[in-house]
């Protein structure tokens, strides 16, 4: 299973969300949660890890929420 990490999913902001990370306290809070979630349900959909299919969903909607308020800030800051 492909990782989504955030430089992937936004190309075209890559450096814009390295900006954010150092200069954004509120982005990179954000930006840590996505990437901790992206890791569990990576490490789920891998099998290193074993879970009922409702916390695997419910992990893919948190990674989605974060994704769109990310996609904001981007899109707001610049």
């Amino acid at each position: 299973m492909e990782k989504h990490n955030l430089v992937n999913e936004f190309p075209q902001h890559k450096q814009k969300i390295h900006d954010l990370k150092m200069n954004d306290q509120h982005f990179k809070k954000i930006f840590d949660e996505y990437e901790n979630v992206d890791i569990d349900i990576h490490r789920i959909e891998t099998g290193a890890e074993i879970t009922k299919d409702e916390v695997l969903n419910g992990l893919r909607m948190k990674r989605v929420h974060l994704k769109d308020q990310i996609s904001d800030l981007l899109n707001l800051r610049y």
